[in-house]
């Protein structure tokens, strides 16, 4: 039944948002410094963060960031072919503001001297996946001891569903592909 309502969605998103490419982790120039400053007090994880926005639809995408000067936990969510950026507060694990992304300035951020990905790709590469984005990022987090999941996002890699994970530790940023599949 999941796996049905995730081709529908792949239908409807690709003819909702084919105007332009999306992309969570699109901040290519992160502030390390300043996310691992952030970060350094107990917080809630990414995980949390995706739990929390299942409220929104199907979790496609998350990273923390820092806006406005402070730090939040962003992730993309994708419901009946519409897209919502659910913001979770990083103290309390809750969801505080969810707002439905209608334009394509909000869909279309792409890294400077990258391509970004298109959205329904990575909606597809959802679709294919039969790990979640959650178990993948704590996959991730145990391969790499010591370092914390500040960010995922899914795409296909040889028509196989994977999550490009980013990892902090310290003021270290690297990123890991973990399979969906």
């Amino acid at each position: 039944m999941i796996a049905r309502a995730l081709r529908t969605i792949v239908i409807l998103a690709a003819g909702v948002l084919s105007s332009g490419p999306f992309t969570a982790l699109a901040e290519e120039n992160v502030d390390s410094t300043a996310l691992a400053r952030a970060l350094a007090d107990p917080l809630a994880t990414l995980r949390d963060g995706v739990k929390a926005s299942e409220i929104a639809g199907i979790p496609i995408s998350a990273k923390f960031e820092i806006e406005d000067g402070k730090l939040q936990l962003s992730v993309y969510t994708v419901n009946a072919g519409e897209f919502v950026e659910v913001i979770a507060d990083p103290k309390t694990r809750a969801a505080i503001k969810t707002e439905k992304i209608t334009e394509s300035d909000d869909l279309y951020e792409p890294p400077k001297g990258s391509e970004a990905e298109n959205p329904s790709a990575q909606v597809a590469a959802i679709g294919k996946a039969s790990v979640k984005l959650v178990a993948a990022a704590d996959m991730a987090e145990k391969a790499n001891a010591g370092f914390r999941v500040v960010g995922i996002e899914p795409e296909l890699e040889g028509g196989h569903p994977v999550a490009i994970v980013t990892l902090l530790q310290g003021t270290s940023l690297k990123k890991v592909v973990q399979k969906l599949d």
